[in-house]
């Protein structure tokens, strides 16, 4: 037999049971001046009016302990001996039976920026990647009650989402036929926003905004493959002059034959050739040589 797995309760954020301060205010002033009155107005062996004034000052106790309030963009999480009874969201002054826990929780947007990691991509190279993330809580009863520390939870799944990220696709690609970190920066920050997405749904929490403010190859091949790069620049630098030059030389013979300028066998075509190629593809100006003889001597 095979243990089935425990079905894992998801809390949903529902609306709080508190209420409005100012009329609990009102209230709470009315009773403590007439507790005031009362204690004032007590005659002589009068238990009664005794009573009356303690039994005023004991509700505007109660009715003090009461009160809290919620700042705009912030949230009080209201449990009833650990039984959640809903997030009042209302900012202003606000009241609740004194019985009933509040808990805080900030739903503003939070910015963070991700410790430098090491990462292979996906040819096996080690990069060095850290992130910025701009996140914020949509569900506080997730936050608060299906994770442990949702500030820890959200710097662990940014730490995995771009290890994800960074070995999924190579840092750069020198034939510019791939996706990479380094040459499709939007489209990788993209795919990085939805990955942090789904790994921070379980805790109610989304992403708006995230991107790379580190990516480099790590220390210990960064010069291999620089001098990879400037070889490749190198030679895709070549492969472009030459195929110029070789344009060029071809135009200059064709229009010396349509227009008979000059007549060339074989051997004085491979020489002009050779002396076209070496005129537009060296690195140093040409030295002009006159020939006095003929091609053959």
């Amino acid at each position: 037999m095979t243990a089935e797995a425990l079905p894992v309760r998801t809390s949903r954020e529902i609306s709080g049971a508190g209420s409005s301060g100012f009329v609990v205010l009102t209230l709470f002033a009315v009773t403590v001046l007439f507790g005031i009155v009362s204690a004032l107005s007590i005659p002589e062996g009068g238990g009664t009016m005794a009573l009356i004034a303690s039994g005023a000052m004991l509700v505007s106790l109660l009715l003090a302990a009461g009160f809290y309030k919620v700042q705009p963009n912030e949230g009080a999480a209201i449990t009833l001996f650990g039984d959640y009874r809903g997030t009042d969201r209302t900012p202003g002054l606000r009241w609740t039976w004194p019985w009933m826990a509040k808990q805080k929780i900030s739903l503003r947007s939070h910015n963070l920026i991700s410790q430098m990691i090491k990462v292979n991509d996906l040819r096996g190279n080690p990069i060095e990647m850290a992130a910025q993330v701009v996140w914020r809580v949509t569900d506080s009863a997730q936050a608060l009650f299906d994770v442990d520390d949702y500030g820890s939870f959200v710097t662990a799944q940014i730490e995995a989402a771009v290890r994800t990220i960074g070995a999924r696709y190579p840092y750069d690609d020198f034939e510019h036929k791939e996706v990479t970190l380094r040459g499709d920066h939007e489209r990788v920050s993209a795919e990085l926003r939805t990955e942090l997405i789904a790994r921070l749904a379980v805790a109610g929490i989304t992403v708006d905004e995230c991107g790379f403010t580190h990516l480099a190859y790590a220390p210990e091949i960064a010069g291999a493959m620089l001098r990879r790069q400037q070889a490749a620049a190198v030679v895709a630098a070549r492969e472009t002059l030459v195929t110029g030059a070789v344009g060029m030389v071809e135009m200059a013979l064709n229009m010396l034959s349509e227009r008979k300028v000059v007549h060339l066998d074989d051997e004085r075509r491979a020489a002009m050739v050779s002396n076209l190629l070496v005129v537009l593809c060296g690195e140093r100006e040409t030295q002009p040589v006159v020939n006095a003889g003929g091609l053959y001597q």
